[in-house]
């Protein structure tokens, strides 16, 4: 049974009095971008500047969370892979597909399951906006899922991965538009091997940049964070959480 979370669902779970601010970064090197995450989190924890949301992409970059697995490991070398202090398992980031990282400071009570919630609620709201109504959730999975049809299985459109340090957020969200899904082949993507991956493309049938979600996946964000948009059920399925 899910616990009902520390906050009511129309409160904030940040500080409204700091503005959200937006930074678009274009394709920023993953340590680079790393390196930036943990400056701007040190600087939002002593309150010298406002919560942020990083937009950007990434070179092709496998990450490695701290219960990664060695079978999860990548079968080549020729794509970087870099182990980071988020939690999950291992996941690709590269050319086609979005990122979000909000510099966030949580108000307390410190409820990180309830921010994935909003998180999750935030891309799910984004999904639907832009053409895929059946977008929703799979108990026990972290992430946006688009469930089985006639020949395909389950498969992840927009994955999650988070920190909290000092009370305040780090790494976020990759939202898939018009990546290549060949990078997966090579890993045991989120440690889940019974499902797929797919890309905002392929289940829309046309091309999907990187930059048509982000007004409506900022926006999203806020209102999410800020308790506008409620947390609602859109569970489709229940399996087993690859992370534990």
């Amino acid at each position: 049974m899910i616990r009902a979370p520390f906050m009511a669902p129309n409160q904030p779970i940040r500080d409204l009095t700091h503005k959200l601010e937006f930074r678009h970064l274009g394709e920023v090197d993953y340590m680079e971008a790393w390196d930036l995450q943990a400056e701007l989190a040190a600087q939002r924890a002593a309150g010298d500047i406002n919560d942020t949301v990083l937009l950007l992409t990434h070179p092709s970059t496998f990450t490695a969370g701290k219960r990664t697995q060695p079978e999860d490991r990548p079968t080549t070398n020729t794509i970087p892979c870099i182990d980071v202090d988020r939690g999950g398992r291992i996941t690709w980031h590269g050319p086609g597909q979005l990122v979000a990282y909000p510099i966030i400071k949580l108000v307390t009570p410190i409820d990180v399951v309830d921010y994935v919630r909003r998180i999750e609620e935030a891309l799910i709201h984004t999904i639907r906006q832009l053409g895929l109504p059946n977008a929703g959730r799979i108990d026990g999975r972290s992430g946006v899922w688009i469930p089985t049809d006639d020949h395909r299985p389950d498969r992840k459109v927009a994955a999650l991965g988070i920190r909290v340090t000092q009370g305040v957020t780090m790494h976020g969200l990759s939202l898939n538009c018009n990546n290549s899904l060949d990078p997966y082949n090579l890993v045991v993507p989120c440690g889940i091997s019974d499902a797929g991956v797919t890309t905002l493309s392929e289940e829309l049938g046309r091309d999907v940049t990187t930059e048509e979600p982000i007004d409506v996946l900022s926006d999203s964000l806020e209102k999410a964070l800020s308790g506008e948009m409620t947390v609602a059920d859109h569970t489709f399925a229940t399996a087993e959480n690859p992370t534990k």
